[in-house]
């Protein structure tokens, strides 16, 4: 056979098609059942039960009089709904995932998950007693350990089953301190900021604490003559987070933390923005007593869809007998659980989320204490590089000073808007028709038409690019057909939902049993009306999959 083409040329020279300027992309679309409505009676997959499982009889009044009404359905069956589910899914595995900002969506390595699968971690059971679970307690101890090195704290909590549950947990401790000393009733302020993670101020809430918070100077740092109004003898702790979700980092850190303590309060960081700062700053080092770290941000093991999540808290010497329990301590070269002195009790059942600990010691102990500093370097650097590629877009905007920031931005689209009246959650939309994802902000809007970069370490320079041209076009189409953007998107599995029903409790069906109840096991409406597309004019040739 020949290696040449018809005009003799080396076929790796031969162009195999002209490749568009943006990458084509069309979401999967399947009318897909949901899996009840799959069931047909007496189908079966096949199953393959242990060799050495034993039967169990069980006692009486606890076996069921009849079977579960699980639906059955055959092995080829189950592969296909489950798969044309994930093919209607825009993951963090199929798109250049940095606009999910204050999430620090990065790569998870496969092999991570490879080692929480092996049966020696998947097949634990947290009621298993001490001596045949050391392997893991290990594993806790060991990153407690790394934990406290990158903190600067005297010990680390991993019971926490989400950075929220980290920040309550922190919450709670802050709580007990004041009432072991005497001050639990005067001290019931809060001060946290604008731009903190909105988590701080919900569980101080619940927690019963007044919150206080501070806003933005000209700089954009909060503002510390608004701190130095707020402090005094009711103030409980400043829970606050560095760098903020605009991405600014607050050279006036120490200060922050010293006003604080000059006025009896504790400082609390939340540190969920740790992805460019690792090696480079501890939270002790600048005077904090407690701080809390989410593993499934930073320590790259997944979001999971919102969790299983996992948190980390860390504190001073002073906080240690109030930490959360149980701790795994160290013991004559073996591994015990113990409740601290005075612990504020479990946040969450059992030790914590032991796959996402293992995942989290097995990221860290591939890169090594040289690797962190290198994340947090290269964090920094892309999110740097990309905040440059997007202010050249015409309508886009860094609100407060334009420095550098430090892994993350919240940009606006504000003079975008007034020029077109086209807003950011709308261009958000029209983004995923390229196939990456696009978030706004926290609640309220701040920063106008605001939306939020993050691009971490996981991505290279042609992934940056390649983002950065997605927004530039969504923005050119803007200008020239409006209508056009509000419109979309054109290229997902479903146009747009029917927020109606969200606010109608008489419509949720959280069961199939509520489903057929309230539904009568039928679809309302018409499949095409829901999904079909919307293309407008002549945008078909330029826009179409």
């Amino acid at each position: 056979m020949s290696s040449h083409g018809t005009t003799g040329e080396p076929f790796a020279t031969l162009p195999i098609g002209a490749r568009p300027a943006l990458r084509r992309f069309h979401q999967a679309r399947w009318d897909e059942e949901i899996v009840f409505e799959l069931s047909r009676p007496g189908r079966r997959g096949v199953g393959v039960p242990a060799p050495d499982a034993p039967l169990v009889e069980l006692p009486e009044g606890v076996a069921r009089r009849t079977p579960p009404a699980l639906p059955e359905l055959s092995q080829n069956q189950v592969v296909r709904h489950y798969l044309r589910l994930s093919q209607e899914t825009l993951g963090a595995d199929l798109n250049i995932d940095v606009g999910q900002g204050t999430c620090t969506m990065k790569y998870s390595p496969k092999v991570n998950d490879a080692l929480v699968r092996d049966p020696r971690v998947a097949g634990l059971h947290p009621l298993q007693p001490e001596d045949t679970v050391q392997g893991v307690l290990e594993i806790y101890w060991r990153l407690e350990q790394i934990l406290k090195e990158i903190s600067g704290m005297a010990r680390v909590s991993l019971q926490p089953g989400a950075g929220s549950a980290a920040i309550y947990a922190n919450i709670a401790m802050i709580r007990a301190y004041h009432a072991a000393r005497g001050e639990g009733e005067q001290r019931d302020q809060v001060i946290t900021t604008m731009f903190s993670h909105p988590s701080n101020a919900a569980c101080a809430k619940v927690a019963g604490y007044e919150v206080v918070t501070l806003m933005p100077d000209a700089e954009g740092c909060p503002d510390i003559e608004a701190l130095r109004a707020a402090v005094g003898p009711r103030t409980a702790a400043l829970l606050i987070t560095n760098p903020e979700d605009t991405g600014i980092f607050n050279p006036r850190i120490r200060e922050f933390v010293d006003l604080v303590h000059e006025a009896g309060g504790l400082a609390c960081y939340d540190q969920a923005n740790a992805n460019g700062i690792l090696g480079i700053t501890r939270a002790r080092d600048a005077g904090f007593d407690l701080c809390h770290f989410n593993l499934h941000k930073t320590f790259s093991t997944p979001h999971a869809c919102g969790g299983p999540a996992a948190g980390a808290c860390g504190v001073a010497e002073a906080l240690v007998p109030f930490l959360p329990g149980p701790v795994v301590d160290l013991d004559g070269g073996s591994y015990t659980l113990t409740a601290p002195e005075r612990s504020v009790g479990k946040i969450r059942p059992f030790l914590g989320v032991t796959p996402n600990v293992v995942r989290a010691y097995a990221w860290v102990m591939a890169l090594g204490a040289e690797g962190l500093r290198e994340v947090a370097e290269t964090a920094v650097l892309n999110n740097n590089y990309l905040m440059s590629k997007v202010l050249r877009i015409p309508g886009a905007s860094v609100p407060w000073a334009q420095r550098r920031r430090v892994e993350q931005v919240r940009y606006s689209w504000q003079e975008l808007t007034a020029e077109t009246g086209v807003h950011s959650e709308e261009i958000g939309v029209r983004a995923a028709d390229f196939g990456v994802h696009y978030w706004t902000s926290h609640h309220p809007y701040v920063v106008p038409e605001p939306f939020t970069l993050e691009p971490t370490e996981s991505y290279s320079r042609e992934d940056l690019d390649e983002y950065a041209a997605i927004l530039a076009h969504v923005a050119a189409e803007a200008r020239e057909d409006p209508d056009f953007v509000r419109g979309a998107p054109y290229r997902q599995s479903v146009h747009r939902i029917d927020p109606g029903p969200l606010d109608d409790p008489a419509q949720w069906s959280p069961s199939w049993r509520a489903y057929r109840r309230k539904h009568g096991g039928k679809h309302g409406g018409n499949h095409e009306g829901m999904h079909g597309e919307k293309h407008g004019g002549n945008h078909e040739g330029m826009h179409g999959g």
